[in-house]
């Protein structure tokens, strides 16, 4: 049983800022792999469905990015998942745009969402980073992460989705390092 956790804020202006890339992979695997109507609970938008032969239950956490945690931790808990078989989409400033790194564990790097979750879980946990790249001018992270992807940018991130979407079964193998040359190299 894996859990698949798409990162990002709740509210309609947010749908398409930078911030809400794990929402906008979250959907893009529900919609090709026909996993459930999604439904609030956990705090969250959750769905549920197979994966190959892995049972998978993914989720959008409405707790707001910086509290993400506190879904997380409720839904483990109910299921018995694992905390080594949660697997978290985000986004990165650190990685160029549109680059893919698969990692288990590790620091938050200052982003507030997975603070949250290694909070409350723990930080043995995979995550899946999406690079958003820097901002090319003086403007402030926090209100960098918090704009709207650009119209070239949009593109690129229903590509990214399609590529991550097309290697899943290697993540649901575990196999982080070939998911992300996998994924970089279409």
């Amino acid at each position: 049983m894996l859990l698949f956790v798409g990162l990002g804020n709740p509210t309609p202006d947010s749908e398409n800022n930078r911030h809400n890339v794990g929402f906008k992979i979250i959907d893009s695997i529900n919609n090709e792999f026909g996993l459930s109507k999604q439904k609030p609970k956990f705090k969250g938008l959750l769905t549920t469905g197979n994966i190959g032969k892995e049972k998978v239950y993914a989720i959008k956490p409405l707790t707001f990015m910086n509290n993400s945690g506190v879904c997380i931790r409720e839904l483990i808990e109910y299921f018995k998942i694992d905390v080594e078989d949660i697997i978290v989409f985000h986004d990165d400033l650190d990685l160029e745009f549109g680059k893919i790194k698969a990692k288990f564990g590790g620091s938050s790097a200052g982003h507030n969402g997975i603070a949250s979750i290694d909070k409350f879980i723990g930080k043995d946990y995979s995550r899946v980073r999406i690079g958003i790249g820097k901002p090319k001018s003086n403007i402030e992270v926090s209100d960098y992460v918090l704009q709207n992807f650009d119209e070239d940018e949009s593109v690129g991130i229903k590509k990214i989705s399609k590529d991550i979407t097309d290697s899943i079964l290697i993540l649901v193998e575990k196999k982080l390092d070939l998911f992300s040359s996998t994924v970089n190299n279409k």
